[in-house]
């Protein structure tokens, strides 16, 4: 299993590579050498992971509890994230403002649906280079 410093190290590199794609169009010559690195990182979770994939957003959205929070947000503790998830939502929100208990939940909700959005963008690309 990998330790928790190469699992955030890989998604600060999966974070870099979709922030670039994001803004590269369909088609841009670039992509594929981005869709690529992407490819590399997905290969290593599998290996990684194996079977305990969580298959869906919706799927690790009910696992994640959120609780209330005295100031009157609901939050979600880091623990409650399972990883690779917890990295990648660390990775993607680094900087955000966020309570010593954890995050938000709706900087949580935010980033499942800009994962979803990014997952379809590199979909496309995907589609675009075969």
């Amino acid at each position: 299993m990998a330790s928790n410093d190469s699992l955030h190290a890989r998604e600060r590199r999966r974070r870099r590579a979709l922030w670039t794609l994001a803004h590269l169009e369909l088609g841009d010559p670039r992509a594929p050498c981005v869709v690529r690195v992407l490819d590399e990182i997905d290969q290593q979770e599998q290996a990684w992971l194996g079977l305990g994939r969580i298959a869906t957003i919706d799927e690790l959205a009910n696992q994640v509890a959120s609780e209330p929070h005295p100031i009157g947000t609901p939050i979600v503790r880091d623990e409650f994230i399972p990883e690779p998830w917890r990295q990648r939502f660390l990775c993607a929100s680094f900087g955000s403002t966020r309570v010593a208990e954890g995050a938000y939940l709706h900087d949580w909700l935010k980033f499942l649906s800009k994962w979803q959005q990014e997952m379809t963008h590199l979909e496309r690309h995907r589609a675009t280079s075969d």
